[in-house]
């Protein structure tokens, strides 16, 4: 018998979509937005961070439309208006009214947008490694967000999320490479991320002003050597945002929620600690 896919986990309509995505644990609920490498799941993303929030909150990982497994609708726009919805209606599907809500690279710059424009629905903030503010693309991520799939391209890629060359082997990216070549995948990355590519970074920025006016508890993570988003990014959310408090992780990439896997999830069960379950 074949062993189940460890990327699959319940299947749930929301916002129209037919929605895969882990529910584990009991809590306060937190929610899980991924990045947008190619390849990516909610799995992938947040698999060492799933079991340990679990233990104290409950923990919610879908996979955006467009990503992992959840529905490709032919034909379908893929933008901030739809990303945020979908998270929306799969809060909503879950009968979830607030969460605390942490966003990866590309989500981060979701979950910041949705704080701000429906304030009411996030408890606590977490942007790592976050897009969400005008920045001059890196090569890097216009290489990511133009991958087109060959192992070589894939390890290439990996090398560019980790700096520890412990995280970076055949084996993960052979998976990662054959994750996006399964049917429809690429097909729908390619539809998001267009060249030229700048034009993505600057429509995922929300304005500087409505940045300044979030009143949500605001933690920043980065990695120091993050050679995908720059740890500017990081810096300047600190400056705009009122409440906000950062930490930079040295000897770190892109992938903080990998390479510094045990103190990432310390620092997010401590923020998020006894919070009463009150938007903040």
């Amino acid at each position: 018998m074949l062993d189940p896919n460890p990327e699959m986990g319940t299947l749930v309509r929301a916002a129209g979509i037919q929605t895969n995505l882990h529910d584990v644990g009991k809590g306060a609920p937190v929610l899980l937005i991924h990045g947008s490498g190619p390849g990516v799941s909610a799995y992938a993303n947040w698999r060492l961070v799933m079991p340990a929030l679990a233990a104290a909150h409950r923990v919610i990982a879908p996979d955006l439309v467009g990503f992992g497994f959840s529905e490709r609708p032919p034909g379908f726009s893929y933008d901030m208006d739809q990303w945020i919805g979908h998270a929306l209606g799969v809060m909503d599907a879950l009968d979830v009214e607030h969460a605390h809500i942490v966003g990866n690279s590309f989500g981060g710059a979701l979950a910041l947008a949705l704080a701000i424009r429906h304030p009411q629905r996030v408890k606590r903030l977490v942007l790592m490694g976050s897009v969400g503010v005008r920045f001059q693309i890196t090569a890097e991520l216009d290489e990511i967000w133009g991958y087109q799939p060959s192992l070589q391209a894939m390890r290439r890629l990996i090398s560019m999320f980790s700096r520890d060359r412990n995280h970076v082997d055949d084996a993960l990216a052979r998976v990662r490479y054959e994750a996006s070549i399964r049917p429809g995948f690429q097909e729908s990355y390619e539809a998001m991320f267009p060249a030229p590519r700048q034009r993505w970074v600057n429509a995922m920025a929300s304005p500087e002003e409505a940045v300044r006016a979030l009143q949500h508890e605001t933690l920043i993570v980065h990695g120091r050597e993050d050679r995908v988003i720059p740890l500017s990014n990081a810096y300047k959310l600190l400056e705009l945002i009122p409440r906000s408090q950062l930490h930079v992780f040295g000897g770190c990439g892109h992938w903080t929620q990998i390479e510094q896997a045990a103190r990432f999830n310390r620092l997010l069960l401590d923020f998020f600690g006894e919070h009463d379950g009150k938007p903040s």
